[in-house]
């Protein structure tokens, strides 16, 4: 199950690693050759394909206050 479309993964990536290993010069590279394993229970679930950088972070940051592991 992947959480963001591949090509909102592939269009966000500024390395190239995508387009690396559709050309099979990286091995066992998620959502290419190796499947996508989410987590059990994950402490923040961000859907960034929904959400810009900014929501994102303010997602994070919210969570961290709700664990008291920031103020």
């Amino acid at each position: 199950m992947r959480k963001a479309p591949l090509n909102v993964v592939e269009a966000r990536d500024p390395k190239g690693l995508y387009k690396k290993a559709r050309r099979g010069e990286l091995k066992n590279f998620t959502g290419i050759d190796s499947t996508y394993e989410a987590p059990e229970a994950p402490d923040v679930h961000l859907k960034t394909s929904e959400m810009d950088a900014e929501e994102a972070a303010d997602a994070v940051i919210a969570a961290l206050r709700e664990r008291g592991m920031i103020s």
